[in-house]
């Protein structure tokens, strides 16, 4: 990155994302375990780090309620930095924004945000910011004295990316998916985004460094690579180590669990170095590993969605059980598959009609996968 001093340079690099938050024996996204955040909390902070990352639906609202509890009534201002995010899904005229806001800055209990984004943001959600007056609500918060510091977190195309930031200069930072096994993914485009943002000059938070979780447990052949060339040395450290050795950096999200991630995550970011040339060849051998593992060839043409009478979502279904050969993350592909489905469409909603298979040009045996996905992810 060209500036020398540019903003957050000095921020410790790892980042508290309040997404994947522990939640109580038997109970649901939003029964959290306030007690072990706090304790989370205190070890994140008593290590020397600041960051912390929240968003208006984590948790279903109540991750900015636990942010509250746990961080801002028992520490002062000073000792931490807090990132929010407008909802943009909830936004359908230009007083939205604010009812949003004014719910945020109670959920948190905060007078204001050090930086704050505008969530998600695409191709798809720029009309309606220009509708609804989404950039110039952005700006007048900051003029208000309500944020420090603005910006959007991104998952689309580098084109995109390209677009918004040479039009919108007043954008400060830039949240981005950035890891190793997605460094080169034509559809995430990590690197390419990350290389927009050099170029506009504008620093980035990442998010999914461990792509939420996958790159700490990795299939076994994958895993046999990472030991071997340095036995001492998890997975989940060389995803972080691969991170924080890009320039421009923020902060390096982490969507903790526990106490014990949090206490692996600040004993890894300590005293971080940079890859080496055999790190970089190390890594490249684990992605070359996961790429010849074998998986479901779906090409996501979505034949057999067309008409299907379930609507089931069949090649996202299919795209988490390769991510399951892939990466052995049960846990990560059960919350994408909750996610993918929560609104109807399960693989256990099969009715055995076959019109899926009937339209698929691999012919692939979907009932088979269907099944298989009902039996790891429901």
């Amino acid at each position: 990155m060209s500036m020398e001093n540019y903003l957050g340079k000095n921020t410790p690099k790892l980042g508290f994302g309040l997404m994947r938050l522990p939640t109580l024996p038997g109970g649901t996204d939003k029964d959290i375990d306030i007690e072990q955040v706090k304790k989370m909390v205190d070890l994140f902070i008593e290590r020397g780090y600041t960051y912390f990352d929240t968003a208006f639906m984590y948790h279903g609202g109540m991750s900015e309620e636990t942010l509250r509890e746990a961080l801002v009534k028992r520490y002062p201002r000073d000792k931490y930095t807090v990132t929010d995010k407008m909802p943009l899904w909830d936004i359908k005229g230009r007083d939205d924004y604010e009812k949003l806001f004014q719910t945020q800055l109670q959920r948190t209990g905060l007078e204001y945000f050090d930086y704050y984004f505008l969530h998600g943001i695409g191709e798809e959600k720029l009309q309606l910011l220009d509708e609804t007056g989404g950039w110039a609500y952005l700006k007048e918060l900051k003029e208000r004295g309500l944020v420090k510091h603005i910006g959007f977190s991104f998952h689309s195309p580098a084109a995109c990316l390209d677009k918004i930031l040479t039009a919108h200069p007043e954008v400060e930072l830039v949240q981005l998916q950035i890891n190793y096994a997605d460094w080169e993914s034509e559809s995430v485009q990590s690197r390419q985004c990350y290389e927009v943002a050099m170029k506009h000059e504008v620093p980035v938070t990442i998010m999914e460094p461990i792509r939420g979780g996958a790159l700490a447990a990795v299939h076994p052949d994958a895993m046999q690579i990472i030991k071997e060339y340095d036995p001492d040395k998890s997975a989940a450290y060389w995803a972080l180590r691969f991170c924080s050795s890009l320039g421009g950096l923020i902060a390096i999200l982490s969507g903790m669990s526990s106490l014990e991630q949090v206490e692996e995550n600040t004993r890894i970011m300590k005293d971080m170095k940079p890859l080496e040339d055999a790190d970089r060849a190390m890594l490249g051998k684990v992605m070359d590993k996961l790429n010849s593992l074998p998986t479901i060839a779906c090409t996501g043409c979505k034949y057999c969605i067309t008409n299907c009478p379930q609507s089931i979502p069949t090649p996202g279904i299919i795209h988490q059980l390769n991510e399951y050969t892939k990466y052995q993350n049960l846990q990560g592909a059960k919350r994408s598959y909750g996610m993918m489905t929560g609104h109807g469409g399960k693989a256990s909603d099969c009715i055995g009609c076959k019109s899926c298979e009937d339209h698929c040009p691999q012919h692939l045996p979907i009932l088979e996968l269907l099944k298989k996905a009902a039996g790891l992810f429901e």
